[in-house]
């Protein structure tokens, strides 16, 4: 991962929550929340909140006493979220780095991250801070990105980018976002981290763009892929927009909707002095278009 994949600053933040979350993230950010909901817990980690959609999904599920600690490495998206819901009580914003989380050992009922894994330095260290910081029992739910050809909308921004840029394409987008879709690693990641019990979903929804052009703001403006491309051309966004290329997000947006693809996983904290085991440790599998294995 290049050190720029993760500087989401100056007006990528705003960018990302105005036409990004709803391209692609609220749908998720619903799903990841209403699978939380089901556990009924009171204490909730987030990392890697970004402007706060999965937060604002969690608040809305979540009875008046549970409390809700969003934490980002990244102030300005993690202001952009508070100023968003800064009037709910429940919630309180702290920045954190998730490889080394400032909270005590088992203060939480659950953790949650969407799609923030791919971007962590160190995978193993995230999971087992997420760990470390879960009550005996409880439930570390996140969410990565599929691979990018099950990602329209992404796959044809980096086809594009290709063509606009033969010679060095930016691949920042199936490189970090859409890099880390290897089930099996994850588990195994996990697993070395200290979770026991795995289980994986696979999500696909169907998203449709108002245009060409929002698709291209958000991709190419709200992410780091910004840095890619103005590293090769600062004038590129502005003079060769690529909404207007022959291979663009033209044709995608007029369509009824164009296919996303994401995993969701659900781990246990299993701890030998409670006396209770979760899930089963034989066989892999995962839910994928309907149907559902476990490991």
């Amino acid at each position: 991962m290049a050190e720029d994949d993760k500087v989401f600053a100056g007006s990528i933040p705003e960018i990302y929550d105005r036409y990004l979350v709803p391209l692609i993230f609220d749908a998720y950010a619903r799903d990841l929340a209403t699978r939380l909901a089901q556990a009924n817990p009171r204490t909730v980690l987030e990392t890697a909140t970004g402007t706060g959609v999965v937060t604002r999904a969690i608040a809305s599920r979540l009875p008046a006493d549970a409390h809700i600690v969003a934490t980002d490495l990244n102030r300005p998206m993690l202001d952009h979220a508070k100023a968003r819901q800064s009037d709910d009580p429940r919630i309180d914003w702290k920045q954190a780095d998730a490889l080394a989380l400032p909270f005590e050992d088992h203060s939480f009922d659950a953790a949650v991250c969407q799609f923030g894994g791919m971007f962590f330095p160190d995978k193993i260290r995230a999971y087992g801070e997420a760990r470390r910081v879960l009550k005996p029992g409880g439930r570390f739910l996140f969410s990565v990105c599929d691979r990018i050809s099950e990602n329209e909308f992404a796959d044809v921004v980096t086809q594009t980018l290709a063509d606009i840029f033969p010679q060095n394409p930016p691949l920042f987008l199936a490189r970090t976002p859409h890099g880390r879709h290897d089930l099996d690693r994850v588990r195994s990641e996990l697993k070395v981290a200290g979770f026991a019990a795995v289980s994986v979903e696979t999500v696909d929804e169907l998203n449709k763009a108002a245009s060409a052009r929002d698709v291209a703001v958000a991709y190419c403006q709200g992410t780091p892929l910004r840095n890619e491309i103005e590293a090769r051309d600062r004038r590129a966004l502005t003079r060769r927009p690529i909404w207007q290329q022959e291979r663009s997000p033209r044709d995608l947006a007029q369509e009824p909707s164009v296919a996303a693809s994401a995993h969701m996983f659900s781990v246990l904290r299993a701890d030998a002095r409670s006396g209770v085991a979760f899930g089963r440790r034989a066989g892999n599998g995962v839910k994928k278009r309907g149907r559902e294995l476990h490991c």
